[in-house]
């Protein structure tokens, strides 16, 4: 019997259109979606700001939220270190500077193709309810944050208490760490999505979800999809991003 809803989601693109359409593949190969919901990070950190941005906007009945790094590449101010902390680490200076032009270069990328305005208007979260009533939440970190800790495996009940409280949500998905991550706790079910590009852990292939939803509850399969990350690194060399040993690091 079909699902009443099938929803395909995940989060931090990252300027990877290989990754995404890996991804997107993948999704078709599963008999496509009802919907798409993206959570954040689209842009900054890869090699190509604008193609993922083509590729999710022209996909039928996408909702979307905004990450950290989708903020910070429209910000008029990354601020500066505190003479303090210059002198705790006088690297931290070189750091900011490479941080500032990575998305300098981004920002430039996504304004002279037109992006800036969508980029800025992302909202923060993104709620529905599902047809056995489950009231679903996504937002890139935690609840009213776009960056932060987030969810890893790692953190405690306590942790994960204090940083998911007032949720408002039977069911929560984050992105973000880039850990994919499934836990209940108090009768809330959070799950990290992975991510789609820059992968923290061996398993280079792009992480997405899917929900299958009916009124008798719902049910979540978590999918790695393969592609050619030699081909995509040639790629991303040949752009000269700033940031480029910082990006390609995520796939040595």
């Amino acid at each position: 019997m079909s699902p009443d809803l099938k929803l395909a989601i995940f989060s931090d693109v990252h300027g990877n259109p290989a990754a995404l359409d890996a991804v997107l593949r993948d999704i078709e190969a599963q008999g496509g979606v009802d919907g798409y919901w993206i959570v954040g990070d689209f842009s900054a950190l890869g090699y190509d700001p604008v193609t993922p941005l083509e590729r999710i906007t022209a996909l039928d009945n996408v909702t979307v939220v905004r990450g950290n790094t989708d903020r910070f590449t429209v910000a008029d101010d990354l601020g500066l270190p505190t003479r303090e902390a210059l002198d705790d680490d006088p690297d931290l200076l070189r750091r900011h500077v490479h941080i500032v032009s990575s998305f300098s270069w981004t920002r430039g990328y996504i304004t002279a193709h037109g992006w800036y305005d969508w980029l800025a208007a992302l909202p923060l979260e993104q709620r529905l309810t599902l047809p056995d009533g489950t009231r679903l939440l996504a937002v890139h970190a935690s609840p009213g944050q776009d960056s932060g800790p987030g969810l890893a495996p790692d953190m405690t009940d306590d942790e994960v208490r204090d940083r998911f409280a007032g949720s408002d949500a039977d069911l929560v998905v984050v992105g973000h760490t880039h850990l994919a991550h499934d836990r209940r706790i108090d009768g809330l079910h959070l799950v990290n999505l992975g991510s789609v590009s820059n992968p923290p852990t061996p398993d280079r292939r792009a992480h997405y979800v899917l929900l299958e939803a009916d009124a008798d509850g719902y049910r979540l399969e978590s999918r790695r999809a393969a592609y050619d990350i030699p081909a995509m690194i040639d790629a991303a060399r040949r752009v000269h991003h700033p940031a480029e040993d910082y990006f390609l690091h995520f796939f040595a």
